[in-house]
């Protein structure tokens, strides 16, 4: 079903790039501005089985977007300086800005280079728990799980799953299924039970991947200190908001900005929704990241921003860089917001 769906989106795409109706829907549906939402940036993996595929570009797709972007005359900005055109309604040229989630190592290695090729500034929102080394990547440890497992046995919840997965095609069902069956679960402290119990199963130590792939504290201070660097906060945990008590996803947001402030010495004034969906940030999310305090709140809802966005700035839609969908070819109709307004019924904002 999964490759089905990005099937479907990739005819998609390459149906307004071929049609020319990108050119058409650009002028009404282009916006203002885009906010390009990005995870890891890395070289390609060979491997047949990638489930997460769709979170990572390759340095050469973010250059070949980098020069797009340039070519077009659209400035790449700072998010301070999307809160500042927001706030002062500056929308005489259009602009760009470019996120990174989770604060993974290769934005450091990968994605900061090509950066600076073309002065581009970036900001990098970081989840307390990963910064630590403590923090549960748990979609990249179902990933490892099921590459080296034969079959999946078990139950996620109240569901009994028992799963063949010998075959790439196998694999990637079975990391569908309960990818799905995790994200249904009641609280994120909940797929964490799960978990560790397919690790303790299938002999993988969950607990050394944020090692593995993020930045610690120490590698984050000369990242931060680079002036393209912006640091936002991603929560304490990487926990989905909605499925916790307002107290609860009120500190999440708050400590997790005052510790990335006392460590950084300098100020977090960004936040970025984990899961970011309907199903994890809403207008009781929205209102929680202005009462904290923060100047602008991304999700990971599709859309470009419009002058109206400058009402919801705790709300704000992002554009994925899809590594499912790495060409040429989709620049112009990304940044066209054709795509976006035929996902969203041709609204230009959605914050409810």
């Amino acid at each position: 079903m999964k490759q089905f769906r990005n099937t479907v989106i990739r005819a998609g795409l390459e149906a307004l790039y071929f049609s020319g109706a990108h050119h058409l829907l650009r002028p009404i549906f282009a916006g203002t501005g885009t906010i390009f939402m990005l995870h890891n940036v890395r070289p390609r993996r060979n491997s047949p089985f990638q489930p997460n595929r769709h979170l990572e570009v390759t340095p050469e797709f973010l250059r070949m977007t980098l020069a797009y972007v340039r070519s077009r005359g659209i400035d790449i900005v700072t998010a301070d300086e999307v809160h500042r055109r927001l706030t002062e309604r500056d929308f005489s040229r259009r602009f760009a800005c470019f996120t990174f989630d989770d604060g993974y190592r290769d934005n450091r290695d990968f994605a900061l280079p090509a950066m600076r090729e073309y002065d581009a500034p970036l900001t990098v929102y970081v989840a307390n728990d990963f910064a630590d080394g403590a923090g549960r990547l748990w979609w990249v440890t179902l990933e490892r799980i099921i590459a080296t497992a034969a079959r999946i046995d078990g139950a996620i919840g109240d569901t009994a799953v028992g799963l063949d997965t010998r075959t790439v095609e196998d694999k990637q069902a079975a990391f569908t299924q309960i990818h799905d069956l995790l994200r249904a679960l009641p609280d994120d402290r909940d797929i964490a039970r799960e978990m560790s119990g397919l690790c303790a199963r299938y002999d993988v130590d969950e607990a050394s991947i944020s090692r593995e792939l993020c930045l610690s504290w120490d590698e984050l201070k000369p990242f931060a200190a680079d002036p393209l660097v912006t640091i936002g906060a991603h929560t304490v945990s990487h926990c989905n908001l909605a499925k916790r008590s307002e107290q609860q996803a009120l500190q999440e947001i708050t400590v997790s900005r005052t510790r990335i402030e006392a460590v950084l010495q300098r100020p977090v004034v960004h936040l970025a929704y984990p899961y970011g969906d309907r199903s994890a940030a809403g207008p009781r999310e929205f209102a929680f990241a202005r009462a904290a305090g923060f100047n602008t709140a991304v999700t990971t809802r599709p859309g470009m921003i419009f002058p109206e966005n400058a009402e919801h700035p705790t709300a704000l839609p992002r554009i994925s860089l899809n590594g499912n969908y790495q060409t040429a070819r989709v620049l112009p109709v990304l940044t066209s917001g054709a795509a976006t307004a035929m996902w969203n019924g041709f609204r230009r904002v959605d914050a409810t």
